[in-house]
């Protein structure tokens, strides 16, 4: 396999490797700790477990469950939603937008009907933006650091062997291999304003549903899952290779401004 053979590891790819995944544990960690020490009178742990759950449930089991037969699954509708990119986005958008907002809704209204504070809204999105890192990003990050650190070495075949990837598997594995041979800090950066932008988002995002719920005002949920959408159209985009990344991050921090300010409004608008 003389392509594994050319690949050469920068010399901040380690490095840089390092320090992103540890920071991907140290985002959700201190957001949770300045709230709770902040507001513990207000706040119960239960409402970060709840939006992890939540998550886990709406996104990464029901969510999933759909792209399964909608995207990876070879059928007309795959076929269908594959071949076209506009198809593809809106599929994307509406997904993620529908199953994590009505997640957010049954649980904040069905299951956490204790303790409804809007200082456990906001820990509630820390939990669902938190475990979206360390349990879908994180091993990512991981398992890069671990190809970087074999190819380092410089005996391809050891690190191959290793990875256990074959002749078989090979063409599947050389992107993974060769983004973690060219990952450096400036990707480091990328992730880490990536992964804050998401946790406002979904912080956001929860204290929008949440305000909807405690004040029956059914036009909120529709509004979350619209926000969502849109926040998710340039990603999906990305994807498709349609638009540079730049132009992704630039969307997604103007919707996460506009979510924080439209969610700072309604928290406001709450009781203490």
């Amino acid at each position: 396999m003389t392509e594994f053979e050319k690949i050469v590891v920068g010399k901040s790819s380690v490095p840089s490797l390092i320090v992103t995944v540890a920071l991907m544990i140290a985002i959700p960690v201190a957001f949770f700790i300045c709230w709770r020490r902040k507001h513990k009178q207000q706040t119960n742990v239960s409402y970060l477990i709840a939006g992890a759950l939540g998550f886990i449930v709406s996104a990464r089991v029901l969510e999933l469950g759909v792209h399964y037969f909608c995207i990876v699954r070879d059928n007309p509708v795959s076929r269908f939603i594959n071949g076209s990119t506009a198809a593809y986005v809106l599929y994307g958008s509406v997904m993620a937008g529908v199953f994590e907002e009505c997640g957010r809704h049954v649980v904040l209204k069905y299951v956490m009907k204790k303790n409804r504070t809007r200082e456990n809204a906001v820990l509630y999105g820390i939990g669902h933006g938190g475990i979206e890192i360390l349990a879908v990003l994180l091993p990512s990050m991981i398992s890069y650091l671990v190809i970087a650190a074999l190819f380092s070495q410089g005996d391809a075949e050891h690190a191959l062997r290793s990875l256990k990837i074959t002749e078989e598997t090979a063409a599947a594995a050389l992107p993974s291999v060769q983004a973690a041979a060219a990952f450096d800090y400036g990707a480091t950066a990328m992730n880490v304003i990536e992964r804050l932008f998401a946790l406002l988002l979904h912080i956001g995002l929860t204290v929008v549903v949440y305000y909807g719920v405690v004040n029956a005002k059914k036009a909120y949920l529709p509004t979350a899952v619209l926000l969502h959408m849109l926040m998710d159209t340039f990603p999906a985009l990305y994807q498709r290779a349609a638009l540079p990344l730049w132009a992704v991050e630039i969307w997604a921090a103007v919707w996460t401004a506009v979510i924080v300010f439209i969610a700072g409004k309604l928290y406001r608008k709450m009781k203490a």
